[in-house]
């Protein structure tokens, strides 16, 4: 019987799915200076991170006290634009107010 263009040929799977690793989480890091006022610190992590008052202000002294905060574990790409967004938003209030970002372990 001839094949006409519109017949399907199933073909038996023989690839396997590969195990997909699930992507490298990234934390988002609060850094302590002696310069941003705390009310500004928490007014970013309100803005950017949606966070309530009374979170902000515990992260906020966290990073006081221990010099620095997890703020937040993410994907990577979120998180470094999360961090540029709180520092571009210290900046444009004139603080060098500081966020990094690095994997988590």
């Amino acid at each position: 019987m001839p094949m006409s263009d519109n017949d399907v040929v199933l073909k038996p799977k023989t690839k396997t799915k590969p195990k997909v690793d699930r992507p490298k989480l990234y934390k988002i890091i609060l850094v302590n200076d002696d310069y941003t006022p705390r009310e500004f610190v928490i007014m970013v992590l309100k803005a950017v991170f949606r966070m309530s008052e009374e979170t902000g202000y515990r992260v906020m002294m966290t990073a006081h006290k221990l010099g620095t905060c997890v703020v937040m574990v993410c994907a990577r790409d979120i998180a470094e634009t999360k961090a540029q967004e709180a520092i571009d938003l210290a900046k444009s209030g004139g603080f060098p107010l500081m966020f990094t970002t690095e994997p988590e372990e």
